[in-house]
């Protein structure tokens, strides 16, 4: 059975594998601080219908709790170990949402529905609830193993042991740009990301992270990193990986893959 996934925006997907379906790091709001949508509209409700939620680390534009707030009572959440401890709100909103939370840390695997598990792995970004606090959880990835083999890689840079901790996999869903004009180290940008899907070796590709939020008044300054990052990924795959399928939706699309 192939894997469906809906790109909603930035790093939001919903991955759906053997009737069951996961959510990465939903962000369902049109401001966040500093920055807004400037590109596809709002996910509609239907987004926030999940089995299981995946977040990746606890910046506010993966850990929203608004987002989480939409969930329906009954959704696990898979999160950085220390989650609970470095955002109180999570709690908080776990137990009045009634959202099952479980933290984890790479090289562990979860049980979420019959034929399906999640294996954390590692990530190479500041995992940190900034502007607060120690660094007190992880940042992560999560391989889907259900059907496909879906690698959901979170925030990251790239590393020499990617591959090695990431294992065979179908399908890679790979961070290829930012919020900002700037990306600063512990991220991928297209051609990062297309020496990453090199390595992993995926049989197709689908490149978030991208061409969703954008900083209040910033939108002239280099807004090729705004609007480039999935076509250019695309473009550098067929250098890189040309074995590879690399599917680039649209807000809000599905496509079927492998």
């Amino acid at each position: 059975m192939p894997v469906e996934i809906t790109w909603w925006g930035h790093a939001t997907c919903t991955v759906e594998d053997s009737g069951v379906r996961l959510l990465t790091d939903p962000l369902f709001t049109r401001r966040l601080a500093h920055l807004r949508r400037r590109r596809g509209a709002l996910p509609p409700p239907e987004a926030a219908v999940a089995d299981v939620v995946l977040v990746s680390h606890l910046h506010a534009d993966h850990l929203h709790l608004p987002s989480l707030g939409r969930l329906a009572p009954g959704t696990r959440l898979l999160v950085p170990r220390g989650a609970r401890r470095a955002v109180p709100g999570l709690a908080r909103l776990a137990g009045l949402r009634g959202l099952a939370v479980t933290e984890t840390a790479p090289g562990e695997e979860v049980g979420v529905a019959q034929g399906v598990r999640v294996r954390a792995v590692s990530a190479r970004h500041d995992g940190r609830r900034l502007p607060f606090g120690p660094h007190r959880a992880p940042a992560l990835g999560y391989v889907v193993l259900g059907a496909a083999r879906t690698y959901f890689a979170g925030d990251t840079g790239l590393f020499d042991t990617m591959a090695e901790e990431v294992g065979p996999v179908d399908v890679a869903l790979l961070p290829v740009g930012g919020w900002g004009p700037y990306l600063g180290p512990g991220h991928l940008d297209a051609g990062r990301a297309a020496r990453a899907l090199a390595q992993l070796a995926p049989a197709a590709a689908v490149p978030v992270h991208y061409g969703t939020y954008w900083p209040v008044g910033m939108d002239a300054v280099r807004p090729h990193e705004f609007h480039a990052p999935g076509e250019e990924f695309e473009r550098r795959a067929r250098q890189l990986a040309p074995k590879v399928t690399v599917r680039v939706p649209g807000h809000g699309e599905r496509v079927r893959l492998p």
